[in-house]
């Protein structure tokens, strides 16, 4: 039976990720398909609408685990770990509810990867991130340096393992707010529960669209909103938050 080292707690329609892999959260192989797992099972719980990412031990996550690295000498060994590191980002980045991450320490690598998958990002004052494989001989993670940072700040960091801290990424409209240590985990809670509050098929729609507009033409991009806009206004929960409104009254959603 292998350790458990992700947590899933749900309340109020809100699934909070701890990562907990003393001392600094490193990333092997077996956590990473816990957290698979455990965004795949929130995709599919009609029970989490939101989702928040953070670390325990005062670490989001040190990255990957030097020590679980893949032997060149057992065939299939780097397929099997380059798949199972590529599917741990996706999995957050697809999953079919919003994901908030709280940032509360050191980020670094694949750990920062980690972070740049979620839709929306705080981080605590202490945090500080980067990309430090060029530092142990090894180059990887500018695909996910490119969602958060324009050309110059990529490359450097990319080139030369440079560290930002968290009132660097606010500067660079990264992340949303810097906080205090105590108040990060209340602050993002907060945000994710007004999001969960929102009906559920809409919230679904809007992960997918966010996804797929990245990718897109503004053109296309738009027009497919549009397809998304139209199926839903023919659902019972969009009549339903329609009548609210007009009710000043807060919504009863049924998923449908």
């Amino acid at each position: 039976m292998s350790e458990k080292w992700v947590r899933l707690e749900v309340s109020d329609g809100v699934g909070l990720v701890t990562m907990d892999r003393k001392p600094v959260n490193a990333l092997n192989r077996e956590m990473r398909r816990q957290l698979v797992a455990t965004f795949d099972e929130i995709s599919e719980r009609e029970d989490i609408r939101c989702a928040v990412l953070t670390g325990a031990n005062g670490v989001f996550c040190a990255g990957a685990d030097l020590k679980d690295r893949p032997s060149s000498e057992i065939a299939g060994d780097f397929l099997d770990h380059n798949r199972i590191t590529r599917e741990t980002g996706n999995s957050i980045r697809e999953c079919s509810k919003p994901v908030i991450a709280a940032v509360n320490g050191v980020a670094l690598g694949a750990g920062f990867g980690l972070a740049a998958a979620c839709d929306i990002l705080y981080a605590s004052e202490n945090v500080t991130v980067g990309m430090p494989e060029i530092n142990v001989g090894l180059a990887g993670g500018a695909s996910m340096l490119k969602t958060l940072f324009g050309r110059s700040t990529l490359r450097r960091m990319f080139f030369t393992g440079q560290r930002l801290t968290a009132h660097d990424l606010l500067k660079r409209n990264v992340i949303e707010e810097v906080l205090s240590e105590k108040d990060l985990l209340p602050k993002t809670m907060e945000l994710a529960r007004e999001i969960a509050s929102k009906a559920p098929l809409a919230l679904i729609y809007a992960k997918r669209a966010a996804n797929m507009v990245d990718l897109m033409p503004q053109r296309d991009a738009y027009r497919f909103e549009q397809e998304f806009t139209v199926a839903l206004s023919k659902t019972e929960d969009a009549r339903e938050a329609r009548t609210a409104f007009l009710e000043k009254r807060a919504p009863v959603f049924k998923g449908r």
